[in-house]
């Protein structure tokens, strides 16, 4: 059997994070189309369940990246661009989660929704071409 290391640890809590943070919000917006359905208020309550588990999962996103990132030797040009140009674009699904928990408009909590989407699923794939 393969030794398990601090690296395994933070590697596993880091995948397990994205899979709450981005399977969650694809898993969560299929599902918003049903609850609507269901009745008033049901979308919204859903979601408070979500954002209480999704937020902590980004915390531990956030929080494994940094060690990945202080783990990490000298690596070349290439891999450090693609790296803070995942920074960037975790950032940027944060940012506009956080704005989509607080639009007023059905419009503004489509269209932010949507942003935070694109955006984690465009650090996933990043995180997996960082390897």
């Amino acid at each position: 059997m393969l030794s398990v290391s601090l690296d395994t640890l933070r590697v596993f809590l880091h995948v397990l994070a994205a899979t709450i943070w981005v399977g969650g919000q694809f898993t969560l917006a299929f599902l918003v189309p049903a609850l609507r359905r269901t009745g008033d208020g049901v979308t919204k309550v859903a979601a408070q369940a979500f954002n209480r588990v999704a937020w902590p999962a980004f915390g531990v996103l956030v929080l494994t990246g940094v060690w990945s990132v202080l783990t990490i030797g000298d690596t070349a040009p290439e891999y450090r661009t693609t790296l803070f140009v995942k920074l960037g674009v975790v950032a940027l699904s944060g940012a506009t989660a956080f704005l989509h928990t607080r639009a007023k408009t059905k419009g503004a909590t489509a269209a932010l929704g949507s942003l935070s989407g694109v955006f984690a699923l465009a650090a996933l794939f990043l995180g997996v071409t960082l390897g």
